[in-house]
Order: structure tokens, then sequence, then C-alpha cells
């Protein structure tokens, strides 16, 4: 399981999982949604400042008790990114608040908590909770209508897991939107269990799989069927170039286990 510890003062999570552009009905989000016009200041960071936290292609930098400022190593641009957390804030989804953004920079909001993951590791959330956390978070999502108002298509995360939950205070925060587009709810559904299964699956993870496979059952007990979106969330992964040839070859099985919970 791999997730972007974008915002958290917690353990860091690990790296994004779904492909960038979805399934092949869905639109990238941005193409719908107007981008910010407020930029931050190179200069918003003191010379010599240091990351407290890093992800697979991204750096998080502490401005002050209540603001940090993320930006890709690589130059990404974050406009597509902040304009659906922006999109789905207006629903009251629970995302940080964007303040400021900027070519590869985003100011957001500094949350104080766990990963849904390490507080399920460390016994703090049941694996049942996790499934069910997970459940509701997409059952809020797909109630949000798509930026281009299209029949039949909704905001998909594209990489809801519970290195991507963080669990604060006030409730779970989802982070890590850079895969978001507007495709079917059954296709992110989908992709939420392709990624469990993929831990449960994965020999490296022994120690986690009974978690997994209990929070992957109460999860799928508690949503739509993703069966519609399993095909095109399974060819999304197999494209997937973060994967190693070991991951890739566990897609089939990861497929049966999905389908031996329906």
């Amino acid at each position: 399981m791999t997730g972007e510890p974008a915002v958290s003062r917690g353990p860091a999570g690990g790296e994004g999982s779904a492909g960038r552009d979805g399934p092949g009905d869905a639109r990238p989000a941005h193409e719908q949604v107007s981008s910010s016009a407020a930029r931050p200041d190179s200069e918003v960071l003191p010379p010599g400042a240091e990351p407290f936290a890093a992800g697979r292609d991204a750096d998080v930098y502490a401005l002050d008790d209540s603001w940090v400022l993320r930006r890709y190593r690589n130059g990404h641009p974050v406009r597509d990114e902040a304009d659906i957390m922006r999109h789905v804030a207006q629903y009251d989804y629970p995302v940080p608040a964007v303040r400021e953004v900027s070519g590869a920079d985003m100011v957001i909001e500094r949350l104080d908590g766990p990963t849904l993951g390490d507080a399920a590791i460390a016994g703090q959330v049941s694996a049942a909770e996790v499934g069910e956390i997970h459940a509701d978070l997409h059952r809020r999502l797909q109630a949000i209508p798509a930026p281009s108002g299209t029949p039949g298509l909704v905001v998909v995360h594209g990489d809801l897991h519970p290195l991507n939950v963080i669990a604060t205070a006030d409730g779970p925060v989802v982070i890590d939107w850079r895969n978001a587009v507007e495709g079917t709810a059954a296709f992110d559904v989908a992709m939420t269990a392709i990624i469990f299964a993929q831990v449960a699956l994965d020999p490296s993870f022994d120690a986690l799989s009974p978690l997994l496979r209990e929070a992957l059952g109460a999860y799928l007990a508690d949503t739509i069927d993703p069966r519609p979106g399993l095909p095109d969330a399974l060819a999304e992964r197999g494209r997937n170039v973060t994967l190693t040839l070991e991951e890739l070859a566990l897609l089939p099985a990861q497929d049966e286990l999905i389908r031996s919970y329906l």
C-alpha cells in the first residue's frame, strides 16, 4: 500500500498507486474547473529550509502551525490537483484547505494525526473500521457531481487507501489528489479494493495480511459493487510504472480475492 504524506505531522505514507489518467471514460477534472490565481512567492521558504516530510515525488515544508508548502521535485504542476480539491471542498468533503498555488508549489492546511493505516497498525482503529471509513468516504465522494456535470460521472480520487487518509481529531481527511479525474464510481471503488488486495497478498507484508483482508471484506460489504469497474481498474494498475514485476504478477490473484468477497 503505497501514499503521499502531504500534510501530516504524523508518520509518512507511501507513494501514489493509480495511474494519472484514470479509466477510459474519465476526463481530467482540470478541464472543467478553473484554477486559482493565487501564487506563493519563492521567498515563502527561508533560506536553507528543510522538509519535515517527503514522499515519492514531493517534499513538505512547515510554514507555521497552520500551513505547509508541498513542492513536487520534478516541477509537476499542482493546479489540477488544487482545483479538484477546491471543488470537493465546496461540498464539505474532508480535504486539506488550499491557500495558494504556483507551478509545482501548493500551500495547504497542516493536519495533525497519523495516517489511517498507521492508526490501524497501532490498534487505534479496527480493521472493520478501516473498511467502513473508506466506504463512507467513497459514498460522500460519489455524491459530488463531476465538475463537467456529465451524467454518470463522478469525482474519482483514484488512490484512496489508508495511507492517503489522515486520522485527525475532527475525523478522516483525504490527501494526495494528484490522480483525481472524472470517471465512474465503480472504477474508484475497484481501485481501492485492488490496493487493499495487493497488500493482503504481497508476501513482504505478511504481518498485515489479516488486517487488510478483514478491512477489504468490511469495505466491500459496505460499498457499491466494484465489478463493473474492475477490468478498467486492473488494466490501469497494470500500466503503473511504479509497480515491480512481482507486484504486477499478483494482479490476477487480487482480482480473484476481490471477487471472493462479492
